[in-house]
């Protein structure tokens, strides 16, 4: 046998499909060993990794005792957390899901499905609110905010950008760089998709409240400042020329608007009366040519840079197969109900 056909996954016919189950968890001793039953039941192929983010409670146990793999990941946010299940954990298919029982476990047999038959990248459930309780009016006006502004930018793929219930080919998982710490990671998964052109979807899922006796790690104002962060830096880092343009644009209008009456008085009377006002003209004016030279700069760099992520992804075979009906362990992955042996994050 070749080596090509024993490292790349999901490409033989003898190879089962492997699915990962990732669910992120700090201090959900409340609904962890819940979630890991839940989608046990709904996906018994896919293996459960838990990975516990410094939790102050039985998270690990619990998790453990209900047949999950626990990682611990030293360094505190989702956003280290998805780095480090991306960067460890080898599969063909990775469901990514919170561990607060607030996502509907049925829905991830559907949503794998639709992954493989139309060969998408990443397949997101989009949340459909049972309850008044589960999703807040403030959560759900800043989310249609942050995806607005988001298509706007980076073009219309999603309505619900910052749902934590996710699925993920090999390809999109092994060639995403997560530079974000904490829930500004939704933001990056989304962006990462449209920069890149990939094929995804969305499917509406039921959203349910938090169980009694566990508590939200979501700052409606602190983390929606994070993400708004988020999204601008990811504009000058993706889109440099509108970027600077817009500075430079700006920069440029104000000269013209503050030279105008020097521009008039001098056609009067032949003098610049104004010396401090016309130097600041030409300095802004200096700055709108500067920045638009930036942005030219910076827009062939992040070109190539776009190409170089292009042939990574690439250089992944696409995921191919079926949803596996019986349980198995998948080959190389470790038994459940072990803890990772290095729990540095």
């Amino acid at each position: 046998m070749r080596s090509a056909d024993i490292d790349s996954p999901g490409q033989g016919r003898a190879s089962p499909l492997r699915i990962a189950l990732l669910v992120p968890c700090r201090n959900e001793a409340a609904t962890v060993a819940a979630v890991v039953a839940a989608f046990r039941e709904s996906l018994p192929a896919a293996h459960c990794h838990v990975f516990d983010n410094r939790s102050d409670d039985a998270t690990a146990v619990l998790a453990r005792e209900a047949g999950a793999t626990v990682h611990p990941v030293g360094l505190r946010g989702k956003g280290n957390v998805v780095r480090r299940a991306f960067a460890d954990i080898e599969a063909d298919v990775y469901v990514m899901v919170d561990g607060d029982a607030t996502y509907d476990a049925d829905a991830a047999p559907v949503l794998v499905e639709r992954l493989l038959a139309d060969g998408l990248d990443m397949v997101v459930g989009a949340r459909v609110d049972q309850d008044p309780a589960a999703y807040r009016a403030g959560h759900r006006f800043g989310n249609r905010l942050l995806t607005g502004c988001v298509a706007r930018l980076f073009g219309d793929s999603f309505d619900d950008m910052l749902s934590g219930y996710r699925v993920f080919s090999r390809r999109y998982v092994k060639s995403f760089p997560a530079h974000a710490a904490g829930f500004e990671i939704e933001t990056e998964l989304a962006v990462h998709a449209l920069q890149l052109r990939m094929p995804v979807a969305e499917l509406p899922t039921a959203y349910g409240a938090r169980p009694e006796g566990s508590a939200s790690k979501l700052n409606t104002y602190r983390d929606g400042v994070r993400i708004l962060a988020t999204i601008a830096r990811l504009f000058k880092a993706e889109r440099p020329l509108l970027f600077f343009s817009i500075g430079a644009g700006a920069s440029l209008l104000l000269s013209v608007l503050l030279a105008v009456p020097l521009l008039l008085t001098y056609l009067e009377t032949g003098l610049v009366p104004r010396f401090p006002t016309a130097i600041l003209c030409s300095a802004l004016a200096l700055l709108s040519a500067l920045l638009l030279a930036c942005g030219l700069i910076l827009d062939t760099v992040t070109r190539g840079r776009i190409e170089a992520k292009r042939l990574a992804y690439l250089a992944i075979p696409a995921t191919r197969g079926a949803l596996p009906q019986a349980s198995t362990t998948p080959a190389g992955l470790p038994v459940a109900g072990t803890v990772a042996p290095d729990g540095r994050g």
